[in-house]
């Protein structure tokens, strides 16, 4: 089995090296193309208006000046002289749950993978403290990691949906069980821009989190790993609210008057070309 490894905290973090630590239980065919440097919260952005640079480590290692997505995209269609069979993502350090998982570098890059239709997991070791002084659990996503990917393989899963896997912020003898999960929702808003001067009396601000607990919801991702489970929750991109779009029927019947029928045409890419 072939498995490509990328993830946004960058190729030298100490997530990504348990990552590959994983992958290699799973198997001796393992490449690696990842950013050169820290990449978390870029979603699936994709780089258009700038050129990439590929750092050649090794004939299986690549470390990209690019997003998550950049890096799937680059080994998938130019790096490597087949697809994988396998995509892994992270280990992120901090959880992607919720509403996070939107704009998750983490989650983009098992997307990406899918879009490029090879089955994608995404991995993240909570943390209930976010500061470099506080240590991540790593070690219990190596523990598990192999034996949940193994599982999955074996049941399978759609070509349009990815894992998206949760460790709690525990050591590995502390894990309460495994639990498959939806997305979860916070019901407060927790993202806080903090207000600071720099030393020409200037204002800027730097973007963060509270840290708020939210209320926990049975059978939700936040409430798995809160309570110390390993959260598995497959996911795929159709954001369409289906009651709301049956509400909607007919609600804009009559404002257009056509005089005849339209020729089909295709449709270009907004962006055009990345070279103008």
């Amino acid at each position: 089995m072939r498995i490509l490894l990328t993830n946004d905290d960058g190729i030298e973090a100490e997530g990504f090296a348990a990552l590959e630590r994983i992958a290699r239980a799973l198997s001796d065919d393992v490449w690696v193309c990842a950013p050169e440097s820290e990449q978390s919260a870029q979603s699936r952005a994709l780089t258009l208006s700038r050129p990439l640079r590929v750092r050649t480590l090794d004939p299986r290692r690549f470390a990209v000046d690019g997003t998550p997505t950049d890096c799937v995209m680059l080994a998938v269609t130019e790096l490597m002289d087949r697809k994988p069979d396998l995509l892994l993502s992270g280990v992120n350090r901090g959880q992607n749950m919720a509403e996070d998982v939107t704009f998750s570098g983490t989650v983009a890059g098992a997307l990406a993978g899918m879009m490029a239709g090879v089955p994608s997991i995404a991995l993240s070791q909570a943390l209930r403290l976010f500061h470099d002084s506080r240590k991540a659990f790593y070690e219990t996503a190596e523990a598990f990691a192999p034996d949940i990917v193994r599982r999955c393989l074996a049941h399978g899963w759609p070509e349009n949906v990815i894992l998206n896997v949760n460790f709690p912020d525990v050591e590995p003898e502390l894990v309460q069980g495994v639990e498959t999960t939806r997305q979860g929702r916070r019901d407060m808003f927790d993202i806080a821009p903090e207000r600071r001067t720099d030393l020409r009396g200037r204002d800027y601000f730097w973007m963060g989190f509270k840290g708020r607990k939210p209320t926990m919801v049975e059978g939700a991702d936040l409430n798995a790993v809160f309570h110390g489970r390993i959260s598995v929750t497959p996911l795929h991109v159709d954001l369409t609210d289906h009651g709301t779009l049956a509400s909607m029927d007919g609600l804009f019947e009559g404002l257009a008057h056509p005089v005849g029928p339209v020729e089909p045409h295709t449709l270009e890419h907004p962006e055009g070309r990345a070279d103008g």
